[in-house]
């Protein structure tokens, strides 16, 4: 994402692609497990009413949450890295 307001080239729309997938991916991975963790005792045990209920509520709440802010998370620290601190010039660790 070198051009401002121009058109991307085929190799950025490419990176941008497979950098989407990527968080959408990792994402559903991450709130998988996390409402796995959270509400798998419930669907695993025969618990009472109320802590069952209550787990598959946060684990409803909380794997979304985390898809979202995931990929939100990716898409920002892509763009942001794509952006050369000072374009036409490498960094001196690199």
């Amino acid at each position: 994402m070198t051009h401002h307001g121009g058109r991307r080239t085929q190799a950025e729309r490419d990176a941008i692609t497979v950098e989407i997938g990527y968080a959408l991916c990792s994402a559903a991975f991450a709130a998988a497990v996390v409402f796995g963790a959270v509400a798998g005792p419930a669907l695993l045990f025969d618990l009472p009413d109320t802590p069952e209920s209550l787990l598959l509520r946060v684990g409803m709440v909380l794997a979304p949450v985390l898809f979202a802010v995931r990929v939100v998370s990716v898409l920002v620290r892509f763009r942001s890295a794509a952006q050369p601190s000072q374009p036409g010039r490498t960094s001196p660790d690199s």
